[in-house]
């Protein structure tokens, strides 16, 4: 107003915040609005954001959480992450982004949080700022440690270094991809915001006054304004995007703000020192709350709305990526196409193919590459797996790959320039590999390694590897190759450092520097000048002279603090430095013009430039190869080139050929691999038997020098295997049976194996391929180790390191057996004989001596002491040879003096078995030779002559030379994963896996004489299948409708299948072949466990551990049902029948007793009365033959007295169902023996009589349970399909056969008696006169009717009996709660009044589970035998000991191994234990192990110049 007269209009648009977003100043008033996206407040002044509500996601360092401000709901999102610094998402694509600045990683998983997945792996330092595009769907992220900008795709792919120079830390990102901008803050020394366009072009400053530590930094797409915080000068800001109109929004109550985010009219922003995430006004900083505290660290933040990325902007790229070959980045209004990091662009589209030049450079834990082809020479990390210690480098550009040692993996890599096909070329027998050079003229490989002091060579691909020079070599280093000159050149820093050059044959070789050196390290060669340039870090100097060493000048001699890697290229020279930590050029001839390329780089190594212009040579190598069989190798003139032969051949005397294996060698085992080493050479080198197949823990080792084979054990994978000495066949030759294979003996004139078992406790032999496989020696033994073979004397010899070590002989056939030697062994290891001079030589590692005796065992004599730990031991011509565990090493001495002694190989963890070979000695003569010694099975040697043998448990004829095909009474038993056989015919009671292939869980058996079959059942598949017991012929029986299949049980008479169902509770049978299934009992089940069958009776016997445990009995059709026993019972598991004296014995697994009755249930009698936890039982002539999940036995009594109780298998794991097949146990017949009884579907043979019966589900064709009649098909079918069906059972024509096979094929002849029982075919359509005639329907209706009563009668008396019994009497064990044994998880437990069972038992029971919780992905078997789960899991159960002493008293103290190894046997003061868990330990054991190990560092002198030189791994074995 003026002179208050005239009014003037107020500008409300001019006050900041009048308007939410837009403002329009009208006369006397003023019109806000909202961008699109957004819409008026009802206010007129607020802008509001279309769409869901706002969501805040913020990282956490340890995870990512959302929270809602305006309800404070508080979510996670991923969890377990190990420091999440900055984030951002894409909305439409709903993917959240995060960098982790510990792991160095850009990671992105879904916003649901699921597949988590690495997007940026490698190059990265400190990436504290990240961005999304998500207009043009790129990422951008900063990097304050290698103080760069990058750019990529959302995958990671096309990665570019966007900004690079005079950045020192940059740290928060925001874009604007509707304005193609880029901003950052960056809290250098000179902190500062800046922008620049999205394809890092145009850069300009924002603002630079008044920072300190800019920190968070977002953009209000709406308000055309960026906010960001200072942590430093506790303020929020904010500027237009320009960096005019800077104001502070809130100055006061910021103790250390990091990060912010904006929406609507809200700022939001985390603190460190509050842990929390605070809000306030955008305009006014006005209105401050705490949204939420008490947060673990709280770090970047963003609000998750789709308005906070706008899908108004442009793509400017558009549907074809802008026509760019690469990268296209958005740019103002445009866009540039742009290349990744290092590629140059060849035209404004599109980039180059593959660099042509750059700069290549090991950083210890990655390898870089620095561009040449374009001018921001950024360092790439190229992207290899498992870099631990990278050294030296080498390259050959025509196949594109770079070559690479590393000092920890000990081995040489390569991989193409890009990181694809990275592989391992060479990773054995490497201490130090140091230096790498490759030939490109030959395409071969040179290496140094300062740890065998040796130079190696091979082809690109590892191939025929050879040692080039092995004397007077000390700590080699460096290596180059002048492949124009045939010369290759390398420095030696040992005690005398010096520069040798020989041929790259390994000839003329020459020292050409000796002085004035004192760690020289890199090498290169400059062919134009003929100059050599080395570096020495001890002299601080890099210097060079002529090849031949004359002329010596420093290039470079102040500020060079430790320079390592060296290279030439054109006119410069670059050099990496350990301790400026940088890589430098400079004139290759003044040494002047020093350039710093990169700096801050910690662990530099090697250095070399890649590039595609190397001279090529002409040579006689690559003509044929020179004529050579194996290696041609440059040499210098005259020669020009000479050939070799891989490590330990020899070249024949032309020159040109190699010899076709090693003739003299020493092969031993080393858990993970074999190893050979070359008599015939000058030099001891170990060379890895290349076989294909892993190897976990190989052991013993034996070789057949006339087949040129190695056999060996692995006592983790518990096989012995055999293969060609090059590798090539590799075969298992027993792959069941064995425990702890210790020894092993190939006997090359008899053609046999043998081998010892320190877990079975077993001698065993067998053919070369497995066959014919024998026990020969079983008791008093306690742990077998070594074996020998005297073919000609006919006697094998073996130590025993038991709790009474002894060397023990005996004769090959097992017969004869003495004990040698028993007094002053502790742990007797290695075993050899020495034949000519009549002398057995042996390794003890606890008397710390080898020592060696006559033949007899006389004449005993020390040959070498003190030795630390031997374990292997061989002899070949004038030395004894052997492993020793403490020294790594394989040590040689004279055999008669025990003098001379030298270390053949050192450094070699896991040494174990070893063996000398010659081929070119005779094997000698083989006594079985003619014939085989006329034995139709084993021929084996004795002093006096041969013994025919037969494989184990089968029995010899009368002419002493002939074996039975098969044993005629045996015991078949189940162990989960295995079916087994052991012989009834023989003494030694030794299981035989029968080979059925895919066992996974096996419980129930039976099997069927009438066609040899076995059948079982398997819970983890849920079938009941049936094979050969040669394993052939196996096939699924029932695969459909079980739950949990635990009784099996066969009517060799019938030809039917019975099972019971404990998943289900049922009873039901089917035919052999599993066709005509029915449900024979579905009520009043409970839990139905063990079946068995009395065919002649008509009878089937089962037994229920349910809620009210008992044993029932009914007819075979299911009719007149009866319990038997139903007091005095606690979990009947086995059920068996004794045929003979028709009785029923069964096991009770609480009441821990077996048990029997007559076939009524009574003269009931305890046969015994204190067994620990049997499960299954079988009966044979007088014996009860059991299995015991407790003691992990099979155990036999007299069945009449209950006495004589002995064990006939011990340490067996899973046991299960036990059956005898026998000639006399499937006998008899009955009125379904013949011919099915006329039955078209099922016949069920009864006491006095036998019926006919329908499968439950129809099988198409027509069925009756009238014997001999068959109706006809319904009138739908064809005429042809009724003259198939027509009549009774004839031939197979009539209906599709039962499974085959009867006990006698009486359908040509018929008895009268078989005629009036109407058991004989008739003419067509005639009905047979059955024994029942017309009287079976009316039978059958009053059978029915009687039942229904029985039944009704049956429920009340179960009514009455659960109110008036009480299960047990027993007052210890009353008032407790259990759950019976069962394959599945109880929903409830099972109360029977006040009589319940300890806790424990529901640990003792065997359940098969449905998980829940993904663990199964299928029901499977936890059988919990009292110590450790049965199934695949490594569970262990230590509540055991718990247990009422009633059950035997508190358990004994158990070791716990992991599955793979195995349980130590002997007492806790054996000698052996220590070196029994070390043998069985081939990776970490488990918590309950008590093994230790120990770490051993790598031995060598303590010189500066070895930061890249790390300890060495641990050790396998304790040290002891």
């Amino acid at each position: 107003m003026e002179s208050g007269k005239l009014c003037q209009d107020i500008d409300e648009c001019a006050e900041d915040g009048y308007c939410s977003q837009g403002c329009t100043n009208l006369e006397g008033g003023f019109q806000c609005w909202c961008v699109q996206g957004y819409e008026l407040r009802p206010d007129k002044r607020g802008c509001k954001a279309l769409g869901p509500e706002p969501v805040l996601l913020f990282a956490n360092r340890i995870d990512i959480r959302q929270v809602l401000p305006r309800r404070s709901e508080y979510t996670l999102l991923l969890n377990n992450l190990e420091n999440a610094i900055a984030l951002d998402f894409h909305h439409n694509k709903e993917l959240v982004f995060w960098s982790d600045v510990t792991l160095d990683r850009i990671m992105k998983a879904n916003l649901n949080g699921s597949n988590v997945e690495e997007v940026v792996s490698t190059g990265l330092e400190s990436p504290g700022g990240l961005a999304i595009d998500w207009i043009h769907d790129k990422l951008y992220w900063t990097d304050s440690g290698t103080s760069r900008i990058e750019v990529s795709n959302l995958d990671g792919t096309q990665r570019k270094v966007l900004l690079w120079q005079n950045l020192e830390k940059p740290r928060a990102i925001a874009l604007h991809p509707i304005e193609g901008t880029i901003y950052w803050t960056d809290w250098g020394n000179t902190p500062r915001i800046e922008c620049a366009s999205m394809d890092g072009s145009n850069r300009r400053i924002i603002a630079d006054t008044h920072l300190f530590w800019p920190n968070g930094l977002t953009i209000d797409y709406a308000g055309q304004k960026m906010y960001w915080v200072d942590a430093k000068h506790h303020v929020i800001e904010r500027a237009d995007l320009d960096g005019q109109n800077r104001k502070a929004v809130i100055s006061q109550g910021l103790p250390h703000p990091f990060a912010i985010t904006v929406f609507e009219d809200s700022l939001y922003w985390t603190d460190w020192h509050t842990k929390s995430i605070n809000s306030a006004n955008k305009f006014t900083g006005k209105n401050q709350e705490i949204i939420r505290n008490k947060l673990h660290f709280p770090m970047d933040i963003h609000t998750l709305h789709p308005q906070r990325q706008p899908a108004a902007g442009r793509n400017r790229c558009g549907a074809n990526n802008g026509g760019c070959s690469h990268l296209c980045l958005p740019s103002g209004t445009n866009y540039t196409c742009a290349c990744p990091t290092g590629f140059k662009k060849v035209d404004a589209y599109s980039c180059a193919g593959s660099l042509d030049k750059f700069l290549l450079f090991a950083r210890r834990t990655d390898i870089r590459r620095i561009s040449f082809d374009t001018e921001d020479k950024s360092d790439y990390v190229i992207p290899l797996a498992d870099v631990r210690s990278a050294v030296a480098l080498d390259w050959d550009a025509k196949g594109e790959y770079i070559y690479w040692t590393d000092v920890t993996t000990d081995s040489i890599n390569r991989a193409k320039w890009n990181g694809t096909k990275q592989e391992a070329v060479v990773d054995t027998s490497l201490e130090s590999p140091a230096g790498l050079a490759v030939d490109w003229v030959t395409n071969k490989l040179y290496w140094t390694d300062a740890g065998t002091d040796r130079i190696e060579a091979s082809n690109l691909d590892g191939s025929m590897r050879t040692v080039l020079i092995w004397e007077n070599l000390d700590r080699p280093r460096d290596i180059v190759v002048d492949s124009i000159g045939g010369y290759m050149y390398w420095t030696d820093w040992g005690a005398n450092p010096k520069i040798e050059r020989a041929g790259l044959d390994a000839s003329e070789r020459i020292v050409i520097i000796s002085s004035n050196l004192t760690w020289p390290n890199g090498l290169a060669v400059d062919y134009e000048t003929e100059r050599l340039y080395w570096a020495d870090a001890g002299m601080k100097t890099i210097e060079y002279a002529n090849l031949n060493g004359t002329d010596r000048r420093v290039l470079i001699g102040s500020q060079l603090p430790h320079p390592f890697g060296l290279t030439l290229h054109e006119d410069k020279i670059y050099w990496t430095d350990w301790q400026s930590k940088s890589i430098q050029s400079a004139d290759k001839n003044s040494g002047l013009g020093r350039e710093m390329l990169r700096e801050n780089l910690e662990n530099l190594m090697d250095i070399h430039m890649f590039h595609r212009q190397r001279t090529p040579v002409a040579t006689m190598c690559k003509i044929n190869n020179g004529g050579c069989s194996h290696l041609c190798l440059l040499a210098p003139l005259p020669k020009a080139y000479n050939c070799a032969c891989p490590t330990g051949i020899n070249l024949l005397a032309d020159g040109k050929t190699c010899a076709p294996g090693m003739t003299s060698f020493l092969i031993f085992a080393r858990r993970t691999d074999i190893r050979m080493v070359s008599l015939d050479i000058p030099y001891f080198a170990d060379v890895v038997v290349p076989v294909n197949g892993s190897m976990k823990n190989t052991i013993a080792i034996g070789v057949d020098p006339e087949e040129g084979k190695v056999y060996w054990s692995d006592s983790t994978l518990n096989k012995i295997s055999r293969a060609n000495l090059n590798g090539s066949q590799q075969e298992d030759i027993v792959t069941t049976g064995l425990m702890t294979t210790d020894g092993l003996a190939v006997d090359a004139m008899g053609r046999k194996i043998y081998w010892t078992d320190t877990g079975t406790n077993r001698i065993e032999v067998a053919n070369l391929d497995g066959t014919m496989r024998k026990v020969l020696i079983w008791q008093n033994l306690d742990s077998p180790r070594a074996i020998a073979l005297h073919h000609e004397k006919g006697f094998m010899y073996w130590t025993d390191w038991g709790e009474h070590a002894k060397l023990e002989r005996a004769a090959m056939d097992g017969s004869d057996r003495v004990i040698l030697i028993n007094s002053n062994l502790g742990w007797p290891n290695g075993l050899a004989i020495d034949k000519v001079g009549s002398r057995l030589l042996w390794a003890d590692a606890h008397t710390e001596r080898i020592e060696a005796a006559d033949l007899n065992g006389a004449n005993r004599r020390t040959l070498v002491t003190p030795v630390q730990h031997p374990y292997g031991l061989t002899l070949l011509d004038p030395h004894i040879y052997w492993t020793d565990w403490q020294t790594r090493s394989i040590q040689r001495a004279d055999k008669n003096t025990g003098g001379d002694m030298i270390t053949v190989r050192g450094n070699l963890p896991g040494l174990m078995d070893i063996q000398a070979i010659d081929r070119v000695q005779p094997v000698g003569f083989n006594k079985c030779s003619v014939r085989n010694g006329g034995c139709s099975h084993l021929c084996l040697p004795r002093p006096n002559g041969i013994t025919c043998a037969c494989p184990t448990g089968i029995q010899m004829k009368n002419d002493g030379k002939t074996c039975d095909n098969a044993p005629e009474t045996y015991l078949l038993f189940s162990s989960r994963g295995s079916i087994r056989r052991i012989s009834l015919d023989t003494t030694d009671y030794t299981d035989v896996h029968v080979p059925v292939p895919e066992l996974h869980n096996v419980i129930s058996l039976d099997y069927d004489s009438v066609e040899m079959k076995v059948y079982y059942t398997d819970v983890f598949l849920d079938v009941i299948r049936r094979a050969s017991l040669n394993g052939s012929n196996m096939e699924t029986v029932i695969g459909q409708g079980l739950k949990t299949t635990d009784g099996l049980a066969i009517d060799w008479i019938a030809r039917n299948l019975y099972w019971t169902d404990t998943g289900r509770n049922t009873i039901e049978v089917s035919w052999l072949d599993g066709s005509c299934r029915k449900v024979l009992i579905n009520n009043s089940l409970d839990e139905p466990r063990a079946i068995a069958v009395f065919p002649r009776k008509g009878y089937i016997f089962w037994t229920d551990w349910g809620n009210l445990a008992k044993i029932e009995r009914a007819q075979l059709d299911g009719t007149d049902r009866k319990v038997l026993i139903n007091t005095d019972l606690g979990w009947p598991n086995g059920l068996t029948l004794d045929y003979d004296t028709r009785r029923i014995y069964w096991v009770d697994a609480h009441l821990d007793r077996i048990e029997s009755s007559d076939l009524n249930g009574k003269l009931r009698q305890v046969l015994v009365g204190q067994v620990t936890h049997p499960f299954a039982l079988t009966q044979h002539d007088r014996w009860i033959y059991w299995t015991d999940w407790q003691t992990k036995s099979v155990q036999r009594v007299d069945k009449y007295t209950g006495r004589n109780k002995e064990t006939i298998l011990a340490n067996v794991e899973g046991l299960m169902d036990i059956i005898v097949v026998s000639p006399q146990r499937q006998t008899g017949t009955n009125s379904c023996g013949v011919n099915n009884g006329g039955c078209t579907h099922l016949c069920f043979a009864r006491a006095a009589d036998f019926v006919c019966e329908c499968p439950d589900e129809p099988d198409g064709r027509p069925c009756s349970v009238v014997p001999g009649y068959v109706p006809p098909f319904p009138e739908t079918t064809s005429s042809s399909e009724k003259a198939e069906a027509g009549g009774p059972r004839k031939t197979s024509d009539s209906f599709p056969a039962k499974p085959t096979a009867s006990i006698e094929n009486t359908s040509e002849i018929c008895s009268e008696k078989d005629a009036n029982q109407g058991l004989c075919d008739q003419d067509e359509n005639q009905v047979l006169p059955a024994i029942n005639g017309e009287r079976l329907h009316i039978s059958y209706i009053v059978g029915a009717v009687l039942t229904i009563l029985a039944i009704l009668i049956l429920i009340a008396a179960v009514i009455i009996y659960r109110h008036k019994k009480s299960k047990f009497d027993d007052p210890a064990v009353s008032n407790l709660t259990y759950s019976n044994p069962s394959y599945r998880t109880s929903t409830q437990e099972v109360k029977i009044e006040t009589v319940q069972k300890p806790a424990i038992y529901n640990q003792l029971r065997y359940k098969k589970e449905t998980a829940t919780d993904n663990s199964y992905t299928k029901g499977k078997i936890k059988i919990v035998e009292g110590i450790c789960l049965l199934s695949n899991d490594d569970m262990y159960w230590d509540d055991l000991k718990q247990i009422k002493t009633t059950r035997g008293g508190i358990l004994r103290d158990h070791v716990c191994m992991k599955a793979e190894t195995l349980s130590v046997q002997g007492s806790t003061d054996s000698l052996g234990d220590t070196e029994t868990e070390q043998l069985l330990q081939d990776e970490p054991l488990s918590e309950c192990s008590s093994v230790n190990t120990s770490t051993q560092e790598r031995s060598g002198l303590p010189l500066p110049d070895t930061g890249w030189q790390h300890n060495r791994k641990p050790s396998t074995e304790s040290e002891v």
